[in-house]
């Protein structure tokens, strides 16, 4: 709950948290994952090209040979379906399969899926002298040495040199010079969606950023999706989110108490702040009772504490609670921290809440491999970023999560939703984003676009901007 074991006094020696066995924990958790027999049966249902990619890379993983592989095709093609036919086949023969992916949000939606961050101690520091903290004497050095797959999602918009870095961990694990130390490991993603964020980044920083500008990807295996099945019952839609993407091509809201609506449907926008605006709009028109639950704030330098606690609490950064957290019965949030990974507690992961008391919330799963899980969240101690941008560190005592009625463009890259509002208060300001914003659903009846005036008084609510760097995509292409 976010106490210390040693203010109760218990017992007279002082209890020391054990790294070792939090890792141990989950190292078992990934030697015992199981899968299901609707796994199992998605081989049989792979499509031309998905089974040719299977088919390779199944044949690598049991000869024992190397293979680093790039699984490449448009949002919806059915990336996620085929790691899903991998993970399960390897798991099926008592192996070990590594899931990962860039972001929170699409590694939930993989079975047993964690943040590439997180399985490989890959530091958010990218300097040239930094490497993956894990020791070889480790359990975790073990599991990955004994990996027969390792599986990368959304690794376009990741900085090269974060690949890079995995790159060095498993050629030092393995005691070999072979890319990626001789494992098989499956990249995947889209070039035609978000770039890497570089902060302050000209296009230039956002292209020479990118896997496309590595070594590595001159070393990978392409492997090419081509029918789309997201949008198969709308092809015209589909060829359409491709001019979109290509850059070659220059909203309804409906409420229902119920959490079979809320957990399918999402707004999308550009900003943080939009995301807030639209949450606290929809929370208040969101019908049952609401209750609010205020955070402590507290510097991390106490003698700071009078000086600054109201401009604490009027802080709101994207990685912390809300100060005043909204909450009522079946309404849709979004989980800002990995609290128990082996029960799918994790960043990003989007849950229904049920009920909440004074320090629990209880909630039920949403999507993903812990569909239907019901959990509990307690209220923890949270640290602020240490961002230049922030006037002051401190630690909010809060429910580690927010509404998500609405999420930013880029969080929801991954996601397949039934149902997409895009929100576009001012156009869309990074490469990629109205593509991903768009190719969330299905089909264009699914997708319903609000778009500002771009000029204030004009009513020119038609057009708006669509950023794409030609270079990306003709060298993904070639």
């Amino acid at each position: 709950m976010g106490g210390d074991i040693n203010e109760y006094h218990l017992i007279i020696e002082t209890i020391r948290p054990s790294v070792a066995a939090k890792e141990v924990k989950e190292v078992h958790f990934e030697r015992t994952m199981t899968f299901t027999n609707e796994d199992i049966l998605l081989q049989k249902m792979l499509n031309k090209d998905q089974l040719k990619a299977y088919n390779i890379i199944t044949e690598r993983i049991f000869s024992n040979k190397a293979g680093t592989f790039f699984i490449d095709g448009p949002g919806g093609i059915g990336k996620t379906f085929s790691y899903r036919a991998l993970l399960a086949t390897v798991r099926s023969k008592g192996y070990i399969a590594l899931a990962t992916a860039t972001s929170g949000v699409a590694a939930y939606i993989l079975p047993g899926g964690r943040t590439a961050h997180s399985r490989f101690k890959i530091p958010i520091n990218t300097d040239d002298n930094v490497s993956c903290n894990i020791s070889k004497q480790t359990s975790l050095a073990c599991l990955i040495q004994d990996a027969k797959l390792i599986i990368w999602d959304e690794v376009s918009m990741e900085k090269k040199r974060m690949i890079e870095l995995l790159d060095l961990l498993l050629k030092d694990l393995m005691d070999s010079t072979i890319l990626f130390g001789g494992k098989v490991v499956v990249l995947g993603g889209d070039f035609r969606q978000t770039l890497p964020v570089v902060r302050n980044g000209k296009k230039e920083d956002f292209i020479n950023e990118s896997l496309l500008y590595s070594h590595i990807w001159e070393e990978l295996e392409r492997l090419r999706l081509f029918e789309n099945m997201r949008a198969k019952d709308d092809p015209s839609f589909y060829n359409y989110l491709l001019r979109i993407g290509n850059g070659e091509e220059k909203m309804c809201i409906y409420f229902f108490s119920s959490s079979r609506y809320t957990s399918s449907r999402v707004i999308l926008t550009t900003k943080n702040d939009f995301v807030d605006d639209i949450n606290d709009m929809l929370v208040a028109r969101f019908p049952e009772e609401s209750k609010t639950f205020i955070g402590i704030d507290e510097t991390t330098e106490h003698h700071d504490q009078s000086q600054f606690e109201d401009l604490l609490h009027s802080l709101n950064p994207p990685g912390l609670p809300p100060y005043k957290l909204t909450l009522k019965q079946n309404c849709p949030i979004i989980l800002l921290r990995n609290l128990y990974l082996c029960d799918g507690l994790c960043n990003g992961t989007r849950l229904t809440c049920c009920d909440f008391k004074s320090h629990v919330i209880s909630a039920n799963i949403s999507v993903g491999h812990f569909k239907n899980t019901h959990v509990f969240i307690p209220r923890i101690p949270l640290l602020s970023s240490q961002d230049e941008k922030m006037p002051i560190p401190f630690k909010r005592t809060q429910f580690p999560v927010r509404l998500c009625f609405a999420m930013t463009i880029n969080k929801a890259q991954g996601q397949t939703l039934n149902f997409v509002g895009v929100y576009l208060r001012e156009p869309v300001f990074s490469y990629g984003q109205l593509y991903v914003a768009l190719s969330r659903a299905k089909s264009s009846n699914c997708v319903k676009v609000l778009i500002r005036p771009t000029i204030p008084g004009s009513a020119d609510d038609h057009y708006t901007d669509n950023i794409v760097y030609k270079e990306i995509i003709q060298k993904a292409t070639l």
